[in-house]
């Protein structure tokens, strides 16, 4: 994968960087800074370089067609901080702003663009489309940094396309991120165990489907593992229940039994009457939930289960929290998992936190980054590496 080194002296070079900074905004204040801190490092390095810095990305999902709710402008001042120098914004992507702005930057500047899509053909599933796109972006720049992880799972005019039109590297957060998910999938070291938590199983397919074949330990919290107790033959009351994915579930619990990898489940579960933090809950043994009642997170007996379970692990993979972590009372789960995890970090174990809701996760229970080997900033970039995908954002720098 080429890095920055191989684009040579870049001293007032334009440079695009294709950074994430998708966070969360409440109005217009972040409430989870975390990809903004990541991106910084490859920004700062390359003005610091005295390349003339272009930095374009997505915030939500618009569709195509600018949205004053989606725009980008709320990042400027924090960005600017991190990196440590001023960041000018421009009010279009590729318009009259962005020309100007452009145009405009000095050596060691940096500007932000407008949320790339505000345009549709960044998410074009027309390839002519998204390369038209990928054309009017490269016409702003003389050189191409990938930098946003979360984003190389997607065939997208600023992933893909602008790649093949202007000479490209991977930045420093890509480069840091495969080389974490290399750790995982070349020779991982033992025992390795696989943390799966979050809404759907069908959204962990594949990945369950490889890992069987990889880790020695799965375990299985949220929403999901209700499948798994029905496929066990359970009864799971009000809780999240995907009937179409019992049988897929079956065939794993079999697969792990035939391959000696041994897949871990809650013993118990918080069980409330509704989906609030102030619903009538209690803990109840995981073959004991009431039918008017939902499971909302893994209850003590299995977070000291799961956190033995992680206790002699050398590697540990974390997507998915455990329960609704986001209400205090459907919490302790997830905590627990973390702090499984810190403590063997301290004791030399890689383990990774792979991104989305478990990186929000953490930090809104007050665990700081450096608590754990590794953040992704990609959730669902980081699942189809695992799953053995080939993601055309790292096949074009190849």
């Amino acid at each position: 994968m080429r890095t920055i080194d191989d684009l040579g002296e870049l001293r007032g070079q334009r440079v695009l960087v294709r950074s994430d900074l998708n966070v969360p905004l409440d109005g217009t204040t972040i409430t989870d800074d975390g990809r903004l801190v990541a991106s910084a490092p490859t920004l700062r390095q390359l003005a610091e370089a005295g390349a003339k810095v272009v930095v374009v990305a997505h915030l939500g999902r618009p569709k195509g067609t600018p949205d004053p709710q989606y725009s980008l402008e709320p990042v400027v001042g924090r960005l600017s901080e991190l990196v440590g120098r001023e960041v000018s914004f421009a009010a279009d992507t590729v318009g009259e702003a962005a020309r100007a702005t452009v145009e405009g930057l000095a050596e060691g500047e940096i500007a932000l663009l407008e949320n790339l899509r505000f345009n549709a053909g960044e998410t074009s599933k027309d390839e002519a489309e998204r390369r038209a796109f990928a054309e009017q972006l490269a016409a702003l720049a003389d050189a191409y940094v990938s930098d946003g992880f979360g984003v190389v799972h997607r065939a997208q005019a600023s992933v893909h396309e602008i790649a093949q039109l202007l000479p490209a590297a991977a930045g420093g957060l890509v480069q840091a991120e495969v080389e974490v998910m290399q750790r995982l999938t070349e020779d991982p070291e033992r025992p390795y165990a696989v943390v799966l938590g979050g809404a759907k199983v069908s959204d962990k397919l594949g990945v369950i489907d490889n890992l069987i074949q990889t880790a020695d330990r799965l375990l299985i919290g949220g929403g999901m593992v209700f499948t798994f107790l029905r496929a066990q033959g359970l009864e799971v009351g009000k809780s999240l229940l995907e009937e179409d994915q019992v049988e897929a579930c079956k065939g794993y619990l079999e697969q792990a039994e035939a391959k000696g990898v041994e897949i871990v489940l809650p013993t118990d579960v918080v069980a409330a009457t509704e989906f609030s933090a102030g619903a009538e809950h209690g803990v109840v043994p995981a073959d004991a939930i009431p039918a008017d009642r939902m499971g909302l997170d893994i209850g003590p007996e299995s977070a000291q289960l799961f956190a033995e379970k992680l206790a002699d692990c050398r590697t540990v993979f974390w997507n998915g929290p455990m329960g609704a972590f986001e209400m205090e009372p459907y919490a302790a789960g997830t905590q627990a998992v973390a702090q499984a995890l810190v403590d063997i970090t301290q004791d030399g174990a890689l383990t990774v936190v792979g991104g989305g809701d478990s990186a929000a996760a953490v930090r809104q229970l007050g665990f700081a980054d450096e608590d754990f080997g590794h953040i992704s900033t990609g959730g669902g970039a980081s699942l189809e590496y695992l799953e053995g995908k080939e993601l055309p954002g790292l096949k074009v720098l190849a």
